[in-house]
């Protein structure tokens, strides 16, 4: 067994950096659409195409960590992500950005699952919520840090210092990966599954690009029907084969747990939440607001910071108030916050979004560690690497979802209350293009508030673990 604080320090940097690298390209994307002379559509895959490479590269991790271990799968993740971190930092368009995205993504997505699974194959129970939370808060501080980090080095620098500035940390958290973790392998896969691989990366692939583009071609146009069929079909076909084979690449048998669906449901939500702010309000601060990339980092760093500091207090409160009562506020909590922030004006206060934008981020730091822990709990350790395989694959790939759906329905939106305005005799045609895209975010706000709310009756279905109900009658 790891010594508790060393063991989950090394955790902490490698989720700390894969963390930082999603959130500090937000900021960046008006900078990179002044420098590639592109438009938003293009450069959203920075982002979109990132996290996708982390939902298909998650589903190996299972089998590469039973293969050759998980401490020697977190060590060459740590390591290509170093790679690939260069290798952005030297793009020369956005062709190259957007490849050197996609492969700085796929290493990513195996840091997160594995320093999951490490938590629940190597520490005891008693140990693993404030673990998990702890797990957590490197998710949290890392978009707390990483607007104003952004920030200053786009103002300071150049937005290729984003990328640059993972070399050292990347090479810290080699080290202590390599110090801290222990070699084990619990078993050892029989076959390696390509036709799952193949398909899981068609499905996700074929229907992200469908909702990206489908606005663009026309959501009747031959090539989306095309991608939607496509994606579906491999995706079903993925789940059967999962199902029959002796060698799955993820053992689905863990979805044999309805309290584990049930959370990784409540996550996708929260996950898609979490999304919609990172994404709309830097938008809305820098394009609406003519605010600079670092005073948008200055403005969002309250409440990420307030996000984070919860994480441990949260880890906490878990084993006595349990997952239901901190993940149905929380869900509450976002969904009241995101449906604020569907009031935007151009004219609106930074207060005001600073303040809804810390209210949205308790509800997160309230029920994003439950909802993590509660379904992860009682699954045995042999199948934990492929639930923690699932979750975040499932996790970025909604994330990637969201964000393909938030830009499609941006645009639509937008398109559709400029024609409104200019029948309502609004004659400008930058009064129009403002307003509409204000417009738009807000109502882009709403359809992510109706999300939200779903994930509240399914929190109210968690109830504690046994484990949990012994300690609190002991304790009484």
């Amino acid at each position: 067994m790891p010594r508790f604080w060393p063991f989950m320090f090394s955790l902490f940097a490698g989720s700390f950096m894969s963390v930082l690298s999603s959130s500090t390209i937000t900021l960046a994307i008006p900078e990179l659409q002044r420098h590639f002379d592109s438009d938003l559509a293009t450069l959203q895959w920075t982002l979109t195409g990132f996290m996708l490479a982390m939902g298909t590269s998650a589903p190996l991790t299972g089998y590469l960590g039973g293969r050759f271990s998980f401490k020697w799968l977190y060590v060459a993740s740590l390591a290509g992500f170093v790679v690939a971190s260069m290798l952005c930092g030297v793009a020369w368009d956005v062709r190259s950005l957007v490849a050197a995205r996609f492969l700085q993504g796929a290493f990513c997505g195996a840091i997160m699952p594995v320093t999951m699974t490490l938590i629940y194959q190597l520490l005891p129970r008693e140990r693993q919520a404030l673990a998990a939370s702890l797990w957590s808060l490197a998710s949290m501080l890392a978009p707390a840090f990483g607007p104003t980090l952004a920030g200053g080095l786009i103002t300071l620098g150049s937005w290729r210092w984003l990328f640059f500035i993972n070399v050292p940390l990347g090479l810290v958290a080699i080290a202590l990966a390599v110090r801290t973790v222990p070699y084990y392998r619990l078993q050892v896969p029989k076959a390696f599954d390509l036709p799952g691989l193949l398909t899981v990366i068609t499905g996700t692939l074929s229907l992200l690009l469908a909702l990206s583009q489908g606005r663009q071609w026309g959501w009747a146009d031959a090539k989306t029907l095309s991608l939607f069929v496509v994606g579906t079909v491999s995706l079903v076909f993925f789940v059967l084969r999962q199902l029959r084979t002796h060698a799955p690449l993820l053992d689905l048998r863990v979805l044999a747990n309805g309290r584990y669906v049930v959370t990784l449901i409540i996550a996708s939500i929260i996950t898609i939440s979490l999304y919609s702010g990172a994404f709309l309000i830097p938008l809305f601060l820098q394009q609406v607001q003519g605010t600079t990339p670092l005073e948008t980092g200055l403005i969002l760093l309250p409440a990420s910071l307030v996000m984070a500091l919860l994480m441990p207090l949260v880890g906490r409160l878990y084993t006595p108030l349990g997952p239901r009562t901190l993940m149905t506020v929380g869900v509450l909590m976002i969904a009241g916050g995101t449906y604020a922030l569907s009031r935007l004006t151009p004219e609106i206060s930074h207060t005001y979004v600073l303040l809804w934008m810390m209210f949205r981020n308790v509800g997160i730091s309230l029920s994003m560690m439950p909802a993590s822990n509660a379904g992860m709990e009682q699954l045995s350790r042999e199948l934990s690497g492929h639930a923690s395989a699932i979750s975040n694959w499932l996790r970025n790939v909604f994330g990637a979802f969201s964000i393909a759906i938030f830009t499609s329905l941006l645009s639509t939106f937008s398109a559709w209350e400029a024609e409104v305005l200019v029948q309502q005799g609004v004659t400008d045609p930058g009064r129009v293009q403002l307003l509409s895209f204000v417009i738009g975010i807000n109502d882009v706000y709403l359809v992510a508030t109706v999300i939200a709310l779903v994930a509240v009756p399914l929190s109210l279905s968690v109830r504690k673990h046994r484990s949990q109900e012994a300690q609190g009658t002991t304790s009484g």
